[in-house]
């Protein structure tokens, strides 16, 4: 018995005549009749009344119904890979899901991503959930909108009917049929598509629709499905979905790809935008071309990727199939998605009309529709950001646009007005707002400009007739880049800025801004060789003042910055930098000013000269009114006052300066000095034991919005002060993000930051963490830089044994006990300690070295702790941390308890001063319940358990 037999015979069973069925099955009665005769005669029965009774048992046992007889036939026109299915699992599941909850689901995206691939995939493991099968329709060689229902009915094996449309004999036949209808390629066919559906599923309850479209069918009842690049994750135990597709399709075309080479391939799948159809043809070119040929390539993957000869034609090349796409596009949307191939990044309709204006045959008004037609089609991504929604355009798709960019010669123009828009946009950002909603908004619209503007200037910066505009576009993002927080990009700007500049003035203005971003991230040798550009310049347009002061800062930075240096500017470089700046002074009080404090910084800082020197640099500074000039004068005083154990002076030298910068703005003139003046006085409130004020002027660094991304230069003082007030899970938090902003900048060489690591070293330490402390001090190790050794000029080395360090070493050894080491550590006394370094670790240095006298019972110990006394004058916590050792003396020589009020009264000191550690350490000390005080405040801290008494 035929299907169609068994679909009669069902018919019959439910007593309808044979009109009624010529009616459900779209057929003459003619033909109902000659099937009634055939059935009656192979189940040899004369009467109507007895094929009815016997329908049941012989449809449910004789034969298969023909229901499953259809299924069957649907199922087996389901196309068959002739490659293996790769990935996509998440995307599977997710478009099954869709399947599952509406009746009409449309998988979009661009040519070549895999949309009937996975559509596949899901019929395939769908099917056994439709009780009458998944009948799968390809509308690809459909070219008439006419032809859709009757390709529809050929799929589904219908005939056609005199009295009845295609589109009836379709949605009468499916009308009560379970059955997963798969449409593939609707994109050049979507009216008719959408009128067939719209007609199918409203009288046909149990069928859904799987379509897969390069535009959306615009259905009131559509749920759409964006199909992604192929995944570049790697899940558990697997290759990421695009490198498996790569590898798998490499071994078909007899290339084997090594597993050293796949981060490579990773690379070259995320540059062909996880496009599944460019991947498959990159592995295929990969055995004629090899990996570092299809990396070379990319810049041009359109010609690159032609793929061999293939049943599809459209799939034979990317090229191919973006012509597929093109060709269904009205004039206007090819003219738009050529011309916004120069656009670099997301963009908003609004940027687009802007670009776009009066230039046909795009209408400005008209821009929004059209974007959305093109997005409708898969060629543009659309995305909601808080500011607004923003079209992507695929990288693949961004070649295809620029080729048919050239072939209309639009180019230049196009690129004039991407330039102009991105100079307006620019102006348009205005001042700088960094707090709240409209700090991130700023934020993100800078990043936006940002993108277009690196995209731009290097084609702008090679036209005559756009210098112009290049060289305020270079200003303008100079600006805005510094206080977004990049002041690598800023430099790069300005410099950009200066060799456009209309003359020699603008030039040596650029210049001077480079040197102040260079300055703000901490590259010393950059800022040095700016500024003598800078003043080059100055010279050339006869402006000597300003070329006396380039020049004087320059060399200024020579002797206050050696921190920032990777390498040392050789002995002589000072006295000919301002060889040349003397004779350019004129008299002029700021240039005098600048060149007495680069002359001094030169100098030995305990030379009587520097004092001098500062004060009168100070003098000039101030009737000139620069206070950049004065706060550098400051600088070079409070180094004095530091070097001379002045810490209350030095600190108030220090804060003066943070008073002075009040009402200075904050650009890249004036960043070092707001760096320095922040880092500074955190320093010296830290050496005087003023552990509120240290933490309150360090997080002055973060305010500074040059920093925002440089997070190792933000946090580096706050890390030093929570290692010494005990806030060890706050410190460490801080040091992720200082390490994190460190590798960001590349790994720079800054000897003035080393503290930030060896203090998170110590932490760890002191926690009995070896293998984070070694780790540390890895960091410690990169970023120092080298110094002179000695009074061999150019003689270069290490200085492995700077006072901080030696001191944060010595709290480590402390804590465990091991109190020979810490003496052979600080073997030199602290009246060693030289320089304004040694002044600002001196007190420090001295708590520890007069303790480890203590522990030990050195012969001299008593005579080291009253020096010690005198050396920690100004430093309250290091003060009380010499009487804790005076105590423990006490009690040896007076026996226990001896030293008890002693110990108490430093315990008192340390908690007022909020010198968490020390005052759980002094706790432990005095024994008794005070040392279960003291043991759970060190355990809340993470602490390892201390070693007392030592061993």
């Amino acid at each position: 018995m035929s299907a169609r037999e068994a679909e009669v015979l069902a018919a019959v069973a439910e007593h309808l005549n044979n009109a009624e069925i010529a009616g459900r099955l779209f057929i003459s009665v003619r033909t109902v009749e000659s099937h009634v005769s055939s059935l009656l005669r192979k189940l040899q029965v004369e009467h109507r009344r007895e094929l009815i009774a016997l329908a049941p048992a012989v449809l449910t046992s004789s034969t298969p119904p023909a229901s499953a007889s259809a299924a069957s036939e649907a199922v087996s026109a389901l196309p068959s890979p002739l490659t293996s299915f790769v990935g996509r699992d998440s995307e599977a599941l997710a478009l099954a899901q869709a399947v599952a909850g509406h009746r009409l689901v449309t998988v979009v995206g661009p040519g070549g991503i895999g949309k009937t691939r996975l559509a596949l995939r899901v019929a395939h493991e769908l099917r056994e959930r439709f009780e009458d099968g998944v009948a799968f329709v390809d509308l690809v060689t459909v070219t008439e909108s006419a032809a859709v229902p009757a390709a529809v009915a050929s799929a589904l094996r219908l005939g056609e009917s005199q009295d009845r449309t295609a589109e009836q004999v379709i949605a009468g036949w499916l009308s009560n049929r379970t059955m997963l209808l798969v449409l593939d390629n609707c994109e050049h066919l979507l009216d008719a598509v959408g009128v067939l559906l719209e007609q199918v599923l409203t009288t046909c309850p149990s069928v859904r629709v799987l379509a897969t479209s390069r535009s959306r069918l615009l259905l009131p009842f559509e749920q759409t499905y964006a199909v992604p690049g192929l995944s570049l994750e790697a899940a558990e135990g697997r290759l990421p979905d695009a490198v498996e597709l790569f590898v798998s399709r490499a071994a078909g075309a007899g290339a084997v790809v090594a597993p050293a080479d796949l981060d490579r391939v990773a690379a070259l799948c995320q540059g062909l935008d996880g496009m599944a159809l460019a991947i498959e043809l990159a592995a295929a070119r990969l055995p004629a071309v090899g990996l570092d040929g299809l990396e070379a390539g990319l810049a041009d993957r359109l010609a690159l990727l032609e793929g061999g000869r293939r049943v599809n034609d459209r799939h034979r090349s990317l090229r191919s199939a973006l012509d597929w796409s093109h060709a269904l596009l009205s004039e206007p949307e090819r003219a738009l998605l050529r011309r916004i191939s120069v656009v670099a990044g997301p963009f908003s309709a609004q940027a687009a009309a802007e670009m776009l204006m009066d230039w046909a045959p795009v209408e400005s008004d008209g821009v929004p529709a059209l974007l959305a037609r093109l997005a409708d089609e898969s060629l543009l991504v659309p995305t909601t950001t808080p500011l607004g929604t923003r079209y992507g355009v695929l990288e693949t798709i961004r070649q295809y646009g620029a080729a048919q960019l050239e072939a209309a010669d639009e180019v230049d123009l196009a690129r004039s007005r991407h330039l102009q828009w991105c100079v307006a946009a620019a102006e348009r950002l205005g001042e700088p707002v960094m707090d709240g909603d409209e700090g991130v908004w700023w934020r993100l619209a800078y990043d936006e400009v940002s993108v277009e503007a690196r995209h731009t200037l290097p084609w702008a910066c090679r036209r005559a007739d756009e210098r112009d505009a290049s060289y305020r576009l270079s200003l303008l993002m100079a600006r805005l880049s510094l206080t977004r927080g990049r002041p690598g990009e800023s430099q790069r700007r300005y410099e950009l800025a200066a060799t456009l500049a209309p003359d020699d003035a603008a030039s040596a203005a650029a210049y001077r801004e480079a040197a102040g971003a260079a300055d703000a991230r901490q590259f010393g040798n950059e800022a040095i060789r700016l500024r003598e550009l800078a003043a080059d310049a100055a010279l050339r347009a006869g402006d000597r003042t300003g070329a006396c002061i380039d020049l004087a800062r320059a060399a200024e930075l020579v002797g206050r910055g050696p921190g920032i240096m990777a390498v040392p500017p050789p002995p002589s470089e000072v006295e000919r930098l301002l060889g040349r700046a003397r004779p350019l002074a004129d008299g002029n009080l700021t240039a005098e000013s600048r060149i007495l404090t680069a002359d001094a910084f030169a100098r030995d800082v305990e030379d009587p000269q520097v004092r001098s020197h500062a004060q009168r640099a100070l003098e000039l500074a101030r009737r000139a009114g620069d206070l950049l000039a004065e706060s550098a004068a400051l600088d070079l005083l409070t180094a004095a006052q530091l070097a001379a154990g002045e810490l209350g002076e030095a600190l108030q030298s220090a804060v003066r300066r943070t008073e002075l910068l009040r009402t200075v703005p904050i650009n890249a003139d004036s960043a070092l000095e707001f760096f320095d003046t922040y880092q500074m006085a955190s320093q010296c409130a830290l050496a005087a034991g003023d552990l509120p004020r240290a933490r309150r002027v360090g997080e002055g660094l973060l305010t500074l919005p040059f920093y925002r991304e440089e997070y190792h230069l933000a946090t580096s003082r706050l890390i030093v002060v929570g290692l010494v007030a005990g806030t060890w899970d706050e410190a460490m938090q801080q040091a992720t993000q200082f390490r994190t902003g460190w590798e960001r900048a590349g790994r720079p060489l800054q000897g003035n930051v080393r503290t930030a690591p060896y203090a998170a070293a110590a932490i760890c330490g002191l926690r009995g963490d070896d293998a984070g402390r070694t780790d540390w001090m890895s960091v410690v190790s990169a970023l120092e830089t080298p110094v002179r050794l000695g009074p061999v000029p150019g003689r270069l080395g290490r200085d492995p044994g700077a006072p901080f360090g030696r001191f944060f070493d010595a709290l480590v050894l402390l804590h465990r006990g091991r109190i020979d080491e810490t003496l052979d550590l600080l073997a030199e006394p602290p009246e060693g300690l030289s320089g304004d370094a040694g002044g600002l670790w001196r007190a420090w240095y001295a708590s520890a070295w007069a303790e480890a006298a203590a522990l030990a019972d050195h012969p001299e110990a008593g005579e080291w702790v009253r020096r010690a006394e005198l050396a920690t004058l100004g430093n309250p916590i290091a003060q009380a941390v010499v009487q804790r050792a005076s105590g423990l003396l006490k009690e040896r020589a007076d026996g226990p308890g001896g030293g008890h009020e002693v110990l108490t009264a430093a315990a008192a000191t340390l908690h007022s001063l909020g010198a968490s550690y020390q005052h759980a350490r002094t706790l432990v000390m005095l024994g008794g319940e005070d040392a279960e005080d003291g043991r759970a405040t060190l355990t809340a801290m993470g602490a390892a358990e201390m070693t007392w008494p030592p061993v």
